[in-house]
């Protein structure tokens, strides 16, 4: 479903990805895992044909993200970190505009409309106005934009940032949910998120990826949490770049 080859994104002379590789298949949750600053951002809006690698493949449902952007833009729902809202919108209003701009109509908008309101929990919210919803809400409708085209691959980055811990429970069950009929790659700093949500872990740090794989598969199988595994990986990551500045002194 997504295939990452050797991905290459630089400013100016700053290099932010440096050759990362990775895949999903369908129906897997991946945790885009690593510190701020780490390059998942940049990963995302490759993903989604936001904007263009420096170079490398990325091809998502089988379509390149460089030479059929608008093919990938179909198959792909994206929630930003700060969710695209028109505030002074009822949610009714906004999901209904932005289903007319993904082409549904008649009956097609009205299925995937009931369909996002019942699973994202809208349906006593339909006629609030989003600018006064709670943040928990209006990460809601943010995701409910991202799938009511019904997308192939739903791209969420750090969805529950600044959510309450009752708000974090019912996005976390929200994105399960997704996993189910969706390949999902959500972005995120927490490991508790990945850790309760995800079946595939991506550990990226410094635009390089450090580990990939399942969370058993990182722990070693040796009763180490995900937590201690990923400080081990980023711990011998520094330790290799601290020996290589010092041969280079």
């Amino acid at each position: 479903m997504i295939e990452v080859s050797q991905l290459v994104k630089k400013y100016g002379d700053f290099t932010a990805l440096h050759g990362i590789s990775f895949s999903a298949k369908k129906g897997e949750i991946i945790g885009l895992l690593g510190p701020n600053g780490a390059g998942k951002t940049t990963t995302m809006k490759i993903l989604s044909a936001f904007m263009p690698s420096t170079s490398g493949t990325t091809k998502v449902a089988g379509f390149d993200v460089f030479d059929d952007p608008m093919e990938v833009k179909k198959r792909v729902g994206y929630l930003p970190e700060t969710p695209p809202l028109y505030t002074d919108f009822r949610v009714k209003e906004y999901l209904e505009f932005v289903a007319g701009i993904k082409h549904l109509a008649g009956s097609r908008l009205k299925e995937r409309y009931e369909f996002v309101i019942e699973h994202c929990g809208l349906r006593d919210r339909q006629q609030s106005v989003i600018n006064n919803l709670s943040k928990g809400f209006k990460q809601r409708v943010g995701i409910a934009q991202a799938i009511i085209h019904d997308p192939e691959v739903v791209i969420l980055d750090e969805p529950t940032v600044g959510l309450d811990p009752v708000q974090i429970v019912e996005i976390r069950n929200l994105i399960k949910n997704l996993g189910s009929n969706h390949t999902v790659i959500l972005s995120t700093h927490i490991l508790p998120e990945v850790t309760m949500t995800c079946n595939h872990v991506v550990m990226i740090n410094r635009g390089k990826v450090l580990a990939d794989g399942s969370v058993e598969s990182l722990t070693q199988g040796k009763g180490e949490s995900l937590e201690e595994a990923y400080l081990r990986i980023i711990t011998q990551d520094a330790h290799v770049v601290e020996t290589a500045n010092k041969g280079d002194s």
